[in-house]
């Protein structure tokens, strides 16, 4: 494993070049979340010791409320091409809500996504880098769509529904979205 001060070019190149990453998380007390990350435009890298990704509506929120409790996160980037290697940013984030400060800053470095609840921002606060030598070569087939899809399908009160009934708290009971007031 090699320690690095920051995002340098090198590793910039890496990790953009990769198809989807890995977030985990965990609380003081509870469960540890990995969650994988797809679509290749809701990862952006803002300066050599910042990130952000757009977080998508899912099935659970368990980033969100691991947030809220602790900051901590750790994102990593696997080759699954012919040049093994595995980076991980570790740091503290923060999830950034539509209308709140900072979003108007850091919603422009991402398309337009349906189902965009949220947008993570990661203080980075260690980078390192390890071989990688038994992740297995795969090619990606594609982007799957499904995710996209579906929040297309969805009314702005049937996602608003959706949202209150899976994403206000942890599979542990911690807050994670706040549903919506008015």
């Amino acid at each position: 494993m090699k320690l690095h001060e920051r995002i340098d070019d090198r590793l910039r190149g890496f990790i953009t070049a990769q198809p989807m990453f890995f977030v985990a998380t965990a609380p003081r007390e509870g469960h540890v979340n990995v969650s994988p990350k797809g679509y290749a435009d809701t990862f952006a890298i803002i300066d050599p010791l910042t990130v952000a990704y757009l977080d998508l509506t899912g099935s659970g929120a368990e980033t969100a409320a691991h947030l809220r409790e602790n900051g901590r996160i750790t994102l990593m980037f696997c080759s699954f091409g012919r040049a093994p290697n595995i980076v991980r940013l570790h740091g503290t984030g923060r999830v950034v809500l539509p209308g709140e400060d900072g979003w108007a800053e850091l919603a422009p470095l991402f398309p337009a996504h349906p189902g965009a609840r949220a947008i993570i921002r990661v203080d980075v606060r260690r980078v390192s880098d390890s071989c990688g030598y038994s992740i297995p070569y795969m090619e990606p087939a594609g982007e799957r769509p499904t995710l996209n899809d579906w929040t297309a399908r969805k009314s702005p009160e049937q996602l608003a529904e959706y949202r209150v009934k899976k994403n206000t708290a942890s599979i542990d009971g911690l807050p994670a979205f706040d549903p919506p007031t008015g």
